[in-house]
């Protein structure tokens, strides 16, 4: 039974002639050398995109297998010389999330690696529709002596490497492709190459449209901050950008300070976004309309605090506590009453039955104080 195995072995392996075998041969006694290449690109790679600001969806790297590498060589054995000529031994592929962070990733592989032009290639000016998923950008590199240099392993900086860039939605088509067996090049009939290339444009355009929001959303931040920054807070509307721009100008400080005198009390900082549904449940539609909100509740928020200060020996108050009272005397001033006073412990905290009984007796501790009499 056992030579019987033997011979199924046998016929399951790629037959190579001698000079394929020559090639493994030559990749079983380097495959160290590109172990070691292979940390030290992708280190490297990982370290400067981050250095850089630059955040991708992946970075995979891999070295071929044996077997993968004597399927190269069935088919196209005869054009390689030596392995060094096989140029995707050590393969890595950058996945972005924006078409024009490609460019970008690109640059800096121009920057820390030596790229061999002559054998590198860019995908993307290809223009048939269903080329989308190859449409990467590939560039075959070598490690530069002033990024390691090791006497005793030389090869590192002979060997070259290939390196992808491609965004996340060209990899998932790509991935798809060879999922359902199509390749570009292979001939379907008319109605379903079609529809590959409707479904490729459509990607394409959604490829294109997100880094075109994104762009169009930084120009509105950096438009927002401007505002902020002049003072003309009336122009700014309020979200999520132009709120935290605002809090940036510390506009809550000084009744915080105000409060904390009374019982010479710390500030600990304190996140205060969460509040900005509360603002816009109190129909505040600019930063204008926030500015006023302060002007118009700063003395009584701080009538409010002391109540419930007078209570307390507290030393240590979190930096919300001005913006919190000033929402809780909003809502009372303004006819919102215990369930507007509810809503705001709801967002702060989280929804739990104790934020009504709190909500009872901030009301209750308000009843007596200027603001309540006045109206």
């Amino acid at each position: 039974m056992q030579p019987i195995k033997k011979l199924s072995i046998m016929a399951d392996q790629i037959i190579l002639d001698s000079h394929g075998e020559m090639l493994m041969q030559q990749y079983q006694e380097r495959k160290a050398v590109y172990e070691r290449m292979d940390k030290i690109v992708f280190d490297k790679l990982r370290w400067t995109l981050k250095e850089n600001g630059l955040y991708v969806n992946a970075i995979e790297h891999r070295i071929k297998t044996e077997k993968s590498l004597r399927g190269k060589l069935e088919l196209k054995g005869a054009k390689y010389n030596s392995l060094s000529d096989i140029t995707d031994i050590l393969g890595l592929r950058i996945i972005t999330f924006y078409t024009d962070d490609v460019d970008k990733v690109a640059a800096i592989v121009k920057h820390i690696f030596e790229v061999d032009w002559d054998e590198s290639v860019d995908k993307r000016k290809l223009h048939d529709l269903t080329s989308f998923g190859y449409n990467s950008l590939h560039y075959i590199c070598r490690i530069p002596k002033n990024l390691i240099y090791d006497h005793m392993m030389p090869e590192l900086n002979e060997f070259r490497f290939e390196l992808q860039m491609r965004t996340a939605l060209q990899h998932v088509w790509s991935t798809i492709e060879h999922d359902i067996g199509y390749k570009g090049e292979v001939r379907i009939p008319k109605e379903y190459r079609r529809q590959f290339s409707r479904l490729a444009g459509m990607l394409e355009l959604v490829d294109d449209e997100f880094s075109r929001l994104r762009t169009t959303l930084t120009d509105y931040r950096r438009r927002m901050q401007a505002l902020v920054a002049s003072g003309q807070l009336d122009e700014a509307s309020l979200d999520t950008d132009s709120f935290r721009s605002y809090l940036e100008m510390k506009p809550f400080d000084r009744l915080n300070r105000r409060i904390a005198a009374a019982n010479q009390a710390e500030i600990y900082p304190s996140p205060l976004m969460p509040f900005l549904p509360v603002l816009e449940y109190f129909h505040m539609e600019t930063l204008g309309d926030v500015q006023r909100f302060i002007e118009a509740n700063s003395d009584a928020a701080y009538q409010l605090a002391l109540s419930q200060l007078a209570l307390t020996d507290l030393d240590i108050l979190s930096e919300n506590i001005g913006l919190q009272n000033l929402c809780i005397v909003h809502a009372l001033k303004n006819g919102f009453g215990s369930q507007g006073v509810q809503y705001i412990f709801d967002v702060i905290n989280g929804k739990n039955s104790a934020n009504a009984l709190m909500a009872d007796m901030i009301i209750e501790q308000a009843q007596n104080l200027p603001f309540m009499r006045k109206s």
